[in-house]
This record gives C-alpha cells, structure tokens and sequence, in this order.
C-alpha cells in the first residue's frame, strides 16, 4: 500500500477493502510471536499475543488483510480460522496505511499500530525466522483447528473479551501440543528424549517446570492490582479472574474457561466450566465439579456470597447466599431432607419455585439461593434448611 497521508484516505481505502467479492470482518484478529519446536521447526508451540482483537477495530483487519494481499496471501473467507506468516514487507505495508495516526505520541497511538510499529523495528535490527510471527483471524465461533487460533481465544476469555462459557473451545485439546514447559518456554518432548544424554552430559538440560498442553494463567495476562496469584501453578491459562479476586496456594487450583466475576476468596478447586460469583469463599480444599466430573455435562456457577466450606464437594448449581459446611458432598443425586418450616422459608426467598415433600435429591434444588446444607452428626442425615448467614469477605483483603 502506498503511504496513506490523511484519515479521510485512510477510511476510503477501509471502503474499498471492504467491498471486494467475499469479504468479511474477522470475529477475532492478532499479531503473534510463535514459539517453534526445536525439531520440528514448522510446528507452533505456543503463540504469545501482545494484543488481540474481539469483535473490534474492523479498520486494522481490513489494513492487514490488504497486506497480506499485496505478498500474494489471499484470505479464504470460507474458513472458521486462517492462520498466515507475516514479513517485513507486510509491516511496512501495514505501516504506510496507519500514517495518518503513527505521528501520535506512543502510548497514545492505537494497540494495533504500536504491535505493528514495534515489530517491524525489532525485526529490522535483529532479523527473524520464517514462521515466528504470524497473524490470526477467527471468522466464526468453531470448533479449534490450530494452536494459534486456540492461544487467540483463551487470552479473549482470560482478558474478559467474551464470557465465561460463551465461545466455543472444542478441538483445543486436540490442537494444542503437550509440551515441557521451562521458564514459560514450550519444548518439545520428543526433542528431550533425542538429545537427553548429550544436554545432560554438557549440563545443560532445562529445568522443566510442568508438562502440559496449557501454559500458566501469569505467563501470558497481567492481572488487575487487587488481584492475588500467590502460586502460579494454581491458574492454567483461559482461566477468567475478576478484579479483587485471590487464589491461596495449596489445594486451590482455577481450570480453563472457569473462573470467577468478582472478589472471590479461592482456597479450593473451581473445575472447567465452573464460575463463581462475587463476595463468595471457595474453602480449603472445596471442589467445584467440572463438567466431566458426574454433573451430567451441566456446568456448575455459585452464586454471591456463598460459602464453600473446607474440603466439601459441590456438584450443583448455587444460588446466592448458601451455604455447604465442611466436608459434606452435595451431589445431583443427593438425598437432602427440608424439614416443613425450613421449606417454608426456603420458598420465600426462591419464588420462582414449587416444591413439596420432605426429602428431595440435591438437583432439584439446583440454583436456589439461601440455602444452608448441613450432615447431623448423630444420625448422618444431610440436611438444607434456611441460611441466615451472610457472607461477607474482609474487604482489606480484596
């Protein structure tokens, strides 16, 4: 592209990109730095976005998707997700369509431009490798087919871009490679396995941190000022933390695509898929069932202000206000006694519902709110009955 020298040109030339035969704005774009293998030097080992785009900024994917043109990269708009190379030659393309906008100070210059910007000067004076950097687009919500496009959703869910549960993850497993993880770098396992003797003879084989498919939450997302990680293993990467959240170490452990909406004391396991809302204590060693963990596919959320007591099992939806005490396992199959006035009281918070009886299995009391489960200690029975406690987290912690 020719140097674009004001904005009403530059928004003429966005027009005429945008009608070409086929086009169509991108759900998802970024610029990527690829880890590469150490034996297979074309495959992706990790992609590291500095910024990405979710369902915004259609000007910059139109610029790019240009400049891919113009280095013989035509885009198929048909595809769920197209992953390409990118080169000097692009950036400056790239580069000559934002100069209306470069003259801008540099922390005021948009996202976009300064990724652009700051690349193409890094690899002017250090050069690159064919396939280190490359640039991502999502067209539509589908099932993952690459690593770059699967790292491109997870920091959109770890940087509160789309919901919790809202975007479709399926074929990341199958995308992602397991790898050994060393000071955040991804290596090859099969590259350890080759060379193993001579690294350990030359006392250089890597001290491997964890395997895994997923990187750690803090090597990819800078999380707000009031939030606490005081383990790095304890949150994978696509995992969501609201601001003022804290994750205790020990038997806390946050999943991908699972996650908290507010200040939220974690001291115990929220699964894949679980979400639990503000003001609300996950206790130590509680576990929140994912959905491969006997829920029946159905995805757990807590409400406010819950309680999760130390190592209780929780395997239904919660509503505000509850309660599970200590150790007890609250299943869907459950057997729960509400004794009548108990049930009286709990239907004057939950309004919505009808129920009758004595004893009810533990899904039928899915997603109600002020509930109190308890275990008698001298017959064994579990019990709910009406929570009178509020939970209120000590607000100089979060």
């Amino acid at each position: 592209m020719e140097i674009i020298q004001t904005s009403d040109e530059f928004k003429e030339l966005i027009s005429s990109i945008k009608k070409t035969k086929g086009y169509r704005d991108p759900l998802a774009f970024g610029i990527a730095r690829i880890d590469l293998g150490q034996l297979n030097i074309d495959k992706s080992l990790q992609a590291t976005y500095p910024i990405i785009n979710w369902d915004e900024n259609f000007g910059s994917a139109a610029i790019f998707i240009q400049a891919l043109k113009e280095q013989g990269i035509d885009i198929d708009f048909t595809q769920s997700e197209v992953v390409c190379n990118i080169n000097l030659a692009f950036l400056k393309s790239c580069l000559n369509a934002f100069t209306p906008y470069s003259s801008e100070a540099y922390g005021d210059m948009h996202k976009n431009i300064q990724v652009v910007s700051s690349l193409y000067t890094q690899l002017v004076e250090h050069g690159m490798v064919e396939g280190e950097y490359k640039i991502t687009f999502i067209f539509d919500d589908a099932p993952l087919k690459s690593v770059e496009a699967s790292y491109l959703k997870l920091y959109a869910i770890s940087l509160a871009k789309v919901g919790l549960r809202e975007i479709c993850l399926d074929g990341a497993f199958g995308a992602l490679p397991n790898v050994a993880w060393s000071n955040g770098q991804p290596i090859e396992l099969d590259y350890l396995r080759e060379f193993e003797i001579e690294l350990k003879l030359a006392n250089e084989y890597p001290h491997i941190d964890f395997v895994d498919k997923f990187p750690r939450f803090l090597q990819h997302i800078i999380p707000a000022d009031n939030t606490r990680i005081l383990d790095t293993s304890k949150v994978r990467f696509g995992a969501q933390l609201a601001a003022g959240t804290t994750v205790m170490p020990g038997a806390s452990y946050i999943n991908f695509n699972a996650g908290t909406t507010g200040s939220v004391m974690v001291e115990g396991r929220i699964s894949s898929s679980a979400i639990v809302g503000d003001g609300s204590d996950i206790g130590g060693g509680a576990s929140i069932l994912g959905v491969l963990s006997g829920t029946d596919g159905n995805p757990i959320s807590i409400g406010k202000n819950t309680l999760l007591g130390a190592n209780c099992v929780c395997g239904i939806p919660l509503g505000d206000a509850c309660i599970i005490d200590a150790g007890l396992a609250i299943l869907e199959g459950t057997k729960v006694g509400i004794y009548p006035k108990e049930l009286k009281k709990i239907m004057e918070v939950n309004t919505n519902a009808k129920m009758e009886g004595e004893i009810f299995k533990a899904k039928q009391l899915a997603n109600f709110s002020g509930l109190h489960f308890r275990q008698n200690s001298m017959t064994g029975e579990i019990t709910a009955s009406r929570s009178t406690r509020e939970i209120k987290l000590n607000a100089d912690l979060h």
